[in-house]
């Protein structure tokens, strides 16, 4: 998988779309779907209070692991 993103937000927000993009560089889609927002939240020392920006990374990476099958999908259908 290789990755980007853009994202608009505080600190937390651009770091957690940072490590998840640095994270899933590389791995299978498989692999890439396993990134939970608790291990981002683990690396990065996240507050509480700045939680919800992991869990937009994660949701981020899964919608679009799951873009990418859909339009892959119809190309063999």
């Amino acid at each position: 998988v290789d990755a980007k993103f853009k994202t608009f937000g505080c600190g937390s927000a651009i770091a957690s779309s940072s490590l998840a993009t640095e994270w899933v560089k590389g791995k299978s889609v498989d692999e890439a779907m396993t990134i939970q927002n608790t291990e981002i939240v683990e690396e990065l020392s996240l507050p509480p209070v700045k939680i919800h920006c992991s869990v937009l990374a994660e949701d981020a990476i899964k919608a679009a692991i799951n873009d990418y099958k859909n339009r892959n999908q119809s190309k063999t259908d």
